[in-house]
């Protein structure tokens, strides 16, 4: 498994947050793992660290539905932004509407679709599939 630097959560769900933290934090390869509220607060982040590949998040895992700027918006916005680094973005949502799936195909930027609830198999089989 490569060494992954960066985690990024973006999820509004306190619990899911803290299980996800839990898990990913048991993986040797995960230094650290930020956790995100709402798609604004990761953007505001990305745009203080942009020109910065060592503080760029290596993944990110993130929720459709949030208050304020939800996933959708976060992933038109992050498509904007001109980064010297591969994100491997993740989609993890409850949503089973086969319209978001489809629509999530639409970024160029998301690496996969999950189904809520994920647990550490899930997180292993995506962090063995991670790409520099």
């Amino acid at each position: 498994m490569r060494k992954i630097n960066n985690a990024w959560i973006i999820d509004d769900d306190k619990i899911l947050t803290y299980v996800l933290q839990r898990i990913m934090g048991s993986v040797d390869s995960i230094e650290n793992i930020e956790i995100f509220q709402n798609g604004k607060e990761a953007i505001n982040q990305l745009s203080i660290v942009q020109k910065d590949p060592e503080s760029l998040p290596d993944i990110i895992l993130l929720d459709l539905n949030m208050p304020i700027m939800d996933g959708w918006q976060f992933l038109d916005e992050f498509e904007k932004i001109n980064l010297d680094k591969k994100i491997n973005l993740y989609i993890v949502s409850s949503s089973i509407d086969v319209q978001d799936h489809n629509k999530a195909k639409n970024y160029k930027t998301v690496s996969d679709f999950l189904i809520k609830p994920i647990g550490k198999k899930q997180i292993e089989q995506m962090l063995e599939s991670y790409q520099h």
